[in-house]
């Protein structure tokens, strides 16, 4: 079948985004769904930063690529061998579709199976096959997903079903951004209630662990970082203190005014984020990272404070999070209205406007733009 899709061709061109066009929109061909894989009507997909970190070519994928990795959908048709699932259901898409079989898998830690991993690397489904072309030439598959797009085939490993009464440009974001913040809290963190917290990098996955930490029972949070509209949302959303990242004294204003925290979430995805999220993590305390800064950046940290003091230095992937399990808890969370994650969303944008909308992105001018592929067709 032919569709639109965003076609991310080159990695580092300048911004603003708009003038440079990574992406290029453009007629794809979609072939499939083939033997165990599932073809996806995508109703709504959300602008990441680990998205953005490829476009500037901070993470480098393999291109080119039909881009994009947080979504939801409807199913439109199912390939052979494929149960559970059926046309007409409703999905959000996951970017690690793990094996169920491998050591990782079977001690129920799904988030970090490599099988996702090799299939990414190589840009294809987790069946190993592409489905993706433009004029003969052969596309990847981006994080088994290609979500920027009218359609999607994936495999079944890469969706989790979800019920119809969730609005699915809302839903699109409990496959990133609230499965990685709200699991770094209640996964790996295991906040206690009670405890205090703080988060630094107020993005999708920043305010998800912002409000994953309310509902977890902390008893006061403290919000940071550079962008006072931000912050202003982060008071909104129930932050009982804020600070500006930007000010030289911002670790110093924490411990006098807020103390150093039970738990700190870095979610800024930077070296400097990290320090300050290390700084301000109170003895016998947890640091988790959940950010994915450049490979080249380091956290240097002193051994001797770390033993004295007992703080523990955590990574965070997808949440520590199973899908299948994890993403009906935090939608139930939602409709109860402990997790108002529908206040993260900041624009909706048509196919055609994705440049801009990673120009917003790279701004801090957005929290979670959503892209509704079927609105310029």
């Amino acid at each position: 079948m032919k569709m639109r899709a965003a076609v991310l061709r080159a990695a580092g061109l300048p911004a603003p985004f708009a003038t440079s066009r990574p992406f290029d929109v453009t007629e794809v061909e979609l072939s499939g769904p083939g033997h165990g894989e599932v073809l996806v009507r995508v109703a709504a997909a959300g602008l990441c930063h680990s998205d953005l970190s490829a476009v500037t070519g901070d993470r480098p994928r393999r291109l080119p690529a039909v881009a994009g990795h947080e979504a939801a959908g409807v199913v439109e048709e199912v390939g052979g061998g494929v149960t559970g699932l059926a046309p007409g259901d409703h999905v959000v898409m996951v970017f690690v579709a793990s094996c169920g079989e491998c050591a990782v898998c079977l001690r129920g830690r799904p988030n970090l199976c490599q099988s996702s991993w090799q299939a990414r690397a190589e840009g294809t489904l987790q069946t190993g096959t592409r489905r993706l072309s433009v004029a003969g030439e052969s596309l990847n598959h981006w994080s088994g997903i290609s979500a920027f797009a009218e359609y999607a085939v994936v495999t079944p490993r890469s969706i989790v079903r979800v019920d119809a009464d969730i609005p699915l440009d809302i839903a699109a974001i409990f496959g990133c951004a609230v499965v990685t913040g709200v699991g770094a809290v209640m996964n790996t963190a295991q906040l206690t209630p009670g405890s205090s917290a703080a988060v630094v990098g107020l993005g999708g996955v920043g305010l998800s662990a912002l409000l994953g930490a309310i509902a977890s029972g902390a008893r006061k949070v403290a919000a940071i970082d550079l962008s006072h509209e931000k912050l202003g949302l982060a008071q909104t959303l129930g932050a009982t203190h804020v600070y500006d990242a930007g000010e030289p004294d911002c670790a110093d204003r924490i411990l006098q005014e807020f103390g150093a925290a039970d738990f700190v979430f870095e979610m800024a995805g930077s070296a400097r984020a990290a320090r300050l999220a290390y700084t301000i993590t109170g003895r016998g305390g947890t640091m988790v990272t959940a950010g994915l800064p450049n490979p080249s950046q380091q956290l240097e940290i002193p051994l001797a404070d770390l033993v004295a003091t007992e703080r523990t230095v955590k990574g965070s992937y997808m949440g520590s999070a199973s899908a299948r399990r994890d993403i009906p808890r935090y939608l139930d969370l939602f409709r109860a209205g402990r997790l108002p994650v529908d206040r993260l969303r900041s624009a909706t944008l048509a196919l055609d406007d994705i440049n801009e909308g990673f120009d917003r992105m790279l701004a801090g001018t957005s929290v979670r733009d959503v892209v509704v592929p079927l609105s310029a067709s």
